[in-house]
């Protein structure tokens, strides 16, 4: 006779184990509602009008783009160079989830905010859309920024601005490939990297030549090579190319004004470490036309000023990458516990986290600092911290960046080393924003030269950090020792890292004293200007108040 066996029953027997204390993922939330050091900041300098345009792209980026940003760094861009039928097409396909960031990002203002509402604010409401934007992914925030950066060195042709600055500024996004002349808005890349020169662009061999006659705005046919090439189907190009041995500035579309395809050759997509999303290539320029940017011999002053930009974006996302981190870290330990307490509760953790949240919110302070002078350039003050300070930006959170991910990562432990956990990814995006748009020694040698040839610049940089003097007095000493560092100017350029280091820190907790919370400052100060500093994370005195710092950087739902 055959027994009757509860099924359900029988099931639990051979169950191994039930899964408990594991915290659920971050999903389902506002990215700019919940972050109270975001929303901070954005208040701070003039940009709370842009709160309902923050709040509707926030709402994506806790929401639907999430789920969007795994899509597409799990389904890479594919290259095509040809058609079935033997054409060149030179074509890279993307999964539909990276059309569906891009598209809402540039709806939302990330590439045209400033330049379509250009008053105060503008530039610290754009740099929050691509602080969230980054949150999600990394990758397509490459064309966003090109994009947005582009605007200032088109603008200074007036014949081809005339033609290119509606689609660019455009709140539509079309990722088809067709001519720029059949769609509403566009995305615009650059191309200056080449093989032989790397950072070093006067080494570049491209060659322009005028289709008919020279000179600002005329056609040229270019031909040559560029080692990196990033969004590849952009619909233009900023290329620098050698114009009777000079270098020029020039702008490249992907189809000709005649409605064919311009000879741009995609030799092959670089497999990166990082950055997945994001189609980085090599390309040829077999006679492509472009149109001149400026004078000849002028490329480097015309493409600076995207450059500038660019990199004042590496600020935004490696910031964006520690925000997010330090989010991840706090909410991932909230919701497991160890020894009887939460994680996050635990004292050492404390420590770690609240030193995590810390360089997050300083990397954001200067940050939102240089969209705040951005805001306001007519101010030749500002202008001038503008041209010194984003090398120091760039420079130290960039390099922060890589350390701090890494130590939030370690906070979730393995479940935090595997792809299906954002973090991995945020660890992996980490080091582009230092080697890209100039590694670390290009960005103090810049800033050398800008104090060599703009010697006032150093007196506006450091009467920015003097206006915390008095505040504390570990502050008070670093400063006393800033001007010194230039007195030698036999070693300053192998001192150049050290120097930049402390003009970083000088910056930080001035801008933490002067616009931020006393609690955040003192903290940044106490822990980062001691003599009894160290350099890991999670080394906080212990008179700090670790949990409130946790609490300003924790996600409220």
């Amino acid at each position: 006779m055959t027994q009757n066996v509860d099924t359900s029953q029988k099931q639990r027997q051979y169950d191994t184990h039930t899964v408990f204390n594991q915290p659920k993922p971050l999903l389902d939330y506002n990215a700019y509602q919940s972050d109270q050091v975001l929303k901070y900041w954005v208040n701070r300098f003039n940009g709370e009008w842009a709160t309902g345009q923050l709040e509707t792209f926030g709402s994506h980026v806790g929401g639907d783009l999430i789920e969007a940003g795994f899509l597409a760094n799990k389904h890479l861009p594919e290259f095509q160079s040809h058609d079935r039928f033997g054409y060149r097409i030179d074509q890279v396909d993307y999964h539909p989830a990276y059309h569906q960031l891009m598209s809402t990002a540039i709806k939302s203002g990330h590439t045209s905010l400033p330049w379509t509402h250009p008053k105060q604010g503008s530039h610290v409401a754009r740099a929050a859309l691509a602080y969230m934007h980054n949150h999600v992914d990394p990758g397509s925030g490459c064309p966003l920024t090109m994009t947005f950066a582009s605007v200032p060195a088109i603008q200074q042709q007036p014949n081809v601005a005339e033609i290119w600055m509606p689609k660019i500024t455009a709140t539509q996004y079309d990722g088809s490939n067709k001519p720029y002349f059949e769609k509403q808005g566009v995305t615009i890349g650059m191309a200056m990297t080449e093989k032989q020169g790397g950072s070093d662009v006067r080494a570049n061999t491209t060659i322009a030549a005028p289709i008919e006659q020279s000179g600002p705005g005329n056609p040229y046919s270019l031909v040559g090579h560029k080692w990196f090439c990033s969004a590849p189907m952009c619909d233009a190009f900023l290329v620098l190319a050698q114009a009777n041995d000079k270098l020029s500035c020039f702008l490249v579309p992907r189809w000709r004004e005649d409605g064919s395809k311009n000879p741009i050759h995609i030799q092959r997509l670089k497999n990166k470490l990082g950055n997945k999303s994001n189609a980085s290539s090599e390309i040829e320029f077999r006679e492509a036309h472009g149109w001149l940017l400026g004078e000849e011999g002028h490329g480097i002053r015309t493409i600076i000023q995207m450059v500038a930009l660019t990199r004042y974006d590496c600020m935004i996302g490696s910031s964006a990458l520690m925000g997010q981190a330090a989010k991840e870290a706090i909410w991932h330990t909230s919701g497991r516990s160890v020894f009887g307490k939460n994680l996050h509760q635990q004292p050492l953790m404390l420590n770690v986290l609240a030193d995590l949240a810390i360089e997050a919110e300083a990397a954001l302070a200067i940050t939102m600092r240089i969209s705040h002078a951005l805001d306001n350039l007519d101010d030749p003050t500002q202008a001038s911290l503008v041209r010194s300070a984003t090398s120091i930006g760039k420079y130290w959170i960039c390099k922060r960046a890589v350390q701090h991910t890494f130590e939030a990562m370690e906070c979730l432990g393995g479940v935090g080393y595997v792809d299906e956990n954002v973090i991995s990814r945020l660890y992996r995006e980490a080091p582009v924003n230092s080697i890209w748009e100039g590694s670390g020694n290009v960005q103090c040698l810049d800033l050398l030269r800008v104090l060599h040839k703009e010697p006032h610049t150093l007196d506006v940089l450091l009467a920015e950090f003097e206006l915390a003097r008095g505040k504390h007095p570990l502050l008070d000493q670093h400063l006393d020792k800033l001007r010194p560092l230039f007195s030698d100017s036999q070693t300053v350029e192998v001192r150049a890292r050290q120097i930049m280091e402390s003009l970083a820190l000088a910056w930080q907790a001035s801008t933490l004293y002067i616009y931020g919370e006393e609690l955040i400052a003192r903290a940044f100060v106490e822990s980062r200007l001691s003599s009894a500093t160290y350099h890991q994370y999670g080394t906080i005195p212990a008179t700090i108040d670790c949990k409130a710092i946790i609490e300003r950087a924790l996600v409220h739902q």
